[in-house]
């Protein structure tokens, strides 16, 4: 009878070390991810739930060594909890601002630390939690694009993680 009990618990501690590195709408979000990725609905991703999810993203080409790498990188079946944990692990001591630069970064390939304020109006007002005409102008109200209608992110990036900075200076 002890042993079950030590063995629950266990497994509830564990289970649960993952589930406390995020809050619950992030949790969420990955859930919505893992249930696109998780194509034939088994509750794993597997090889050919990967080779589907490429495809949907309009990559058919996909190396079967590329996905065999993927794959490696978890410690066994891919049910949501170590998908949870593999994200944990690669976030884990992540810079909060290298992480959103990053994400910017994605959208100016040259690297000029800037983006246009219409694309950048155009994306937030579309695309998953989706700004509000009113939150739009607050942000341009705090962060005006230069005269040439660009908005320096990089600077957006450090205010967002650091603080506003310039009352101490």
């Amino acid at each position: 009878m002890i042993a079950p009990k030590k063995a629950k618990k266990r497994s509830e501690g564990g289970g649960s070390n993952v589930f406390s590195m995020f809050e619950q709408a992030q949790i969420q979000e990955f859930k919505e991810a893992f249930t696109i990725m998780d194509q034939n609905r088994d509750g794993f991703i597997d090889k050919n739930d990967l080779r589907d999810t490429f495809a949907a993203l309009g990559r058919v080409n996909v190396k079967q060594e590329e996905i065999d790498e993927m794959l490696k990188e978890a410690p066994g079946p891919i049910n949501f909890t170590v998908f949870l944990t593999m994200f944990g692990e690669k976030l884990k001591g992540a810079d909060p601002e290298e992480t959103i630069l990053n994400a910017f970064k994605v959208f100016d390939p040259e690297a000029k630390g800037t983006l246009r304020k219409d694309f950048v109006t155009d994306m937030l007002t579309t695309q998953a939690d989706r700004f509000s005409p009113e939150e739009m102008e607050q942000m341009f109200a705090a962060f005006p694009p230069d005269v040439a209608g660009n908005l320096d992110y990089k600077n957006l990036v450090h205010v967002i993680t650091h603080g506003e900075e310039k009352d101490q200076e």
